[in-house]
């Protein structure tokens, strides 16, 4: 192993990382970034790479956009700071708040802002509660969320989060918190069960779980329509219908957790109109402003907002916000990411080459392991098996994904591995027919030296 560089050694002994192994980080250390363009990055070293994950699922307008950085400095010298606390305002929070409820694909009364995903799906949190404090239905707080779903970190938006590293050893999830069955046909479809079936399966489950609960104490279900980090799952036919039908029999308000699926990834304005469902909040961030910059919505329908009314008379003041929330530079790159994404018609030209990463992606599936190979528009995951037949996982042990993440990054290719050995993939929106093709011939080198590898070592046996 080479002697870890000056740069490396200083973020080891500084920084504390999200998801990785502190311990053996401290011997490999990190891989650092000096710079983007386009869809690439590149390293310290000067070494390019496809940003095969958009960063974290976010990027979408690329590296070095032009617009979005004048619209920041722009705005930092008009007005650098203010907040919406104690009914201050200011004019890119308002014209945002006007573009999201324009766009919005269910009625949408007003809009509350936060700094990201986690703090958007905690205030869902809250706001149920609320808006049934505020019906006189004190009992009716549980909400249920799905195995493997991911909502975010923060104590409540964690335990919505249905990862086991996510609450192990954290005391996580807090009492009323439910998780309901992963919608994963791969792997937990029963023997020749259809996807149609097991949907049915779900959805008679969920009923199940809320009359054992009981429907008056259970208030809300909340949903990502593609799973991400949880391995990029994509629903089976039929399903979010079919699960809607149960929410509306026992009176749950539905949330969509459009983070990462907003603002064109599926194809769509909204990962809910591709999977063809309609809640009654939405919770954005990550493309909202490419990323550029940190903020997140919640987009409130009119019961609730009548609710936070009821709510502010008897108490006196609505006790929620954050210090950043509407923050006018992070806004007014919003309104403008919002602006380009419509001006050059981004999320349309994405739909466009979604048909070839998908190609591309499904392609995967014939290589020796690689047990499936899913996704919709321009996100895609690939699981790792150590058996195709029988569906064997590789022991933990070997870190089959993050060794194929290495050889990935030899080859100038940037992806993730989430939940075991799956891979992850979410370019920004902007990648070019080329640019897909190359990410795949990287990718596909790179799964090729991890066959190598566990061939020689014989990682594929039990």
């Amino acid at each position: 192993m080479l002697p870890l560089s000056n740069l490396a050694v200083r973020d080891v002994e500084t920084l504390v990382h999200p998801y990785v192994n502190l311990a053996s980080f401290r011997e490999t250390g990190p891989l650092v970034i000096e710079r983007g363009h386009g869809v690439y990055v590149y390293d310290t070293d000067g070494k390019a790479y496809i940003e095969g994950m958009a960063g974290l699922w976010c990027t979408s307008l690329g590296y070095g956009n032009e617009e979005l950085v004048e619209a920041a400095a722009t705005q930092m010298r008009k007005l650098s700071f203010a907040h919406l606390f104690a009914g201050r305002s200011h004019d890119p929070a308002i014209e945002l708040a006007e573009k999201l409820k324009e766009i919005a694909p269910v009625p949408i009364s007003k809009v509350f802002f936060c700094n990201s995903g986690s703090e958007a799906n905690d205030t869902q949190i809250k706001l149920v509660w609320y808006l049934n404090n505020a019906r006189g239905r004190p009992l009716k707080k549980k909400i249920v969320s799905r195995v493997k779903a991911y909502h975010g970190v923060t104590i409540a938006a964690a335990s919505l989060t249905g990862l086991p590293a996510n609450h192990r050893d954290f005391d996580l999830p807090l009492p009323g918190f439910l998780h309901a069955g992963c919608p994963h046909h791969y792997r937990f479809a029963h023997d020749g069960e259809t996807e149609e079936e097991f949907a049915s399966r779900l959805a008679d489950e969920l009923e199940a779980l809320i009359v054992k609960e009981g429907p008056e104490t259970v208030a809300a279900f909340i949903a990502e329509p593609v799973m991400g980090a949880g391995g990029v799952i994509v629903p089976p036919k039929t399903y979010f219908q079919k699960i809607m039908a149960v929410c509306a029999r026992h009176d749950l308000f539905v949330i969509s957790d459009e983070v990462i699926c907003g603002f064109g990834r599926l194809g769509t304005l909204f990962g809910c109109e591709k999977l063809g469902f309609k809640p009654q909040s939405i919770s954005v961030a990550k493309a909202l402003s490419s990323a550029y910059l940190p903020i997140g919505a919640v987009m409130i329908p009119e019961l609730m907002y009548e609710a936070l009314l009821v709510e502010s008379k008897k108490i006196g003041v609505f006790g929620h916000g954050f210090t950043y929330g509407g923050h006018p530079v992070s806004a007014a790159v919003a309104v403008k990411t919002l602006e380009i994404y419509a001006r050059e018609r981004i999320i349309e030209k994405a739909a466009k080459r979604a048909p070839l990463f998908q190609a591309r992606l499904k392609a995967l599936g014939d290589h020796p392991l690689v047990g499936e190979a899913r996704g919709l528009g321009l996100i895609g995951g690939v699981e790792l098996v150590a058996d195709k037949t029988s569906k064997r996982s590789f022991a933990p042990q070997h870190g089959v994904g993050a060794a194929v993440v290495r050889f990935a990054e030899a080859e100038g290719l940037i992806v993730r591995a989430v939940y075991g050995d799956i891979l992850t993939l979410s370019p920004p929106l902007v990648i070019s027919a080329t640019e897909i093709e190359e990410l795949f011939d990287r990718l596909t080198r790179a799964l090729d030296k991890m066959l190598d590898w566990v061939t020689r070592d014989g990682l594929t046996q039990p």
